[in-house]
């Protein structure tokens, strides 16, 4: 696990939803195009580009393929992690179920003493066809996970241009940061 100035973070989700976009958008500050994942990425992100409460975090980042047969190891890449994203293409309204099943899939393989929070990044949300954000909390079911006292923020986000990147970094931070505290708390 990271430093204090450091956090580890799990980026999952299904194949094609922009991940490994994401990822280097926030590592280079610009579109860099990409490949399908085989396997993982992982880069160290600094947090200058992000202007909240996480500015001069660094955050370490695996980027998890999410082809099917990647799926199963996403569990194992969370007994480092500090917080999870689970991104989400908004546009994809026929595997919007199996992105929720997965989700569902991933919450319930964490252990009872050790529930990550998950910021739900909703990408793509400049297309056209992008489901609204009430969609996406809905078909991903982050209602129920919070009201089940997960913590799980849903964040509207574009790898392409960068928007809502720094929002959700730091929210993801802020959630850590609680989780931290109040798991010192239950020690």
């Amino acid at each position: 696990m990271g430093g204090s100035s450091s956090l580890q973070v799990v980026m999952v989700g299904l194949e094609g939803t922009g991940k490994t976009t994401l990822l280097y958008r926030l590592k280079f500050g610009q579109y860099t195009s990409s490949i399908p994942t085989i396997g993982f990425n992982r880069e160290t992100v600094e947090a200058p580009i992000v202007e909240g409460k996480s500015k001069g975090m660094s955050f370490i980042i695996w980027d998890i393929g999410g082809k099917d047969n990647m799926r199963p190891l996403w569990k194992s890449y969370l007994r480092s992690a500090d917080g999870v994203l689970f991104v989400v293409d908004s546009s994809d309204r026929e595997g919007a179920e199996e992105a929720r099943m997965e989700l569902m899939r991933l919450v319930h393989t964490q252990s009872l003493h050790c529930v990550l929070p998950i910021v739900v990044v909703a990408n793509k949300q400049d297309l056209p066809d992008a489901m609204s954000l009430q969609e996406v909390s809905k078909v991903m079911g982050v209602p129920e996970l919070q009201a089940a006292s997960h913590p799980c923020r849903l964040m509207p986000a574009c790898a392409v241009t960068g928007e809502g990147l720094p929002e959700a970094m730091d929210t993801m931070y802020e959630m850590v940061n609680k989780w931290k505290k109040s798991k010192g708390k239950n020690r």
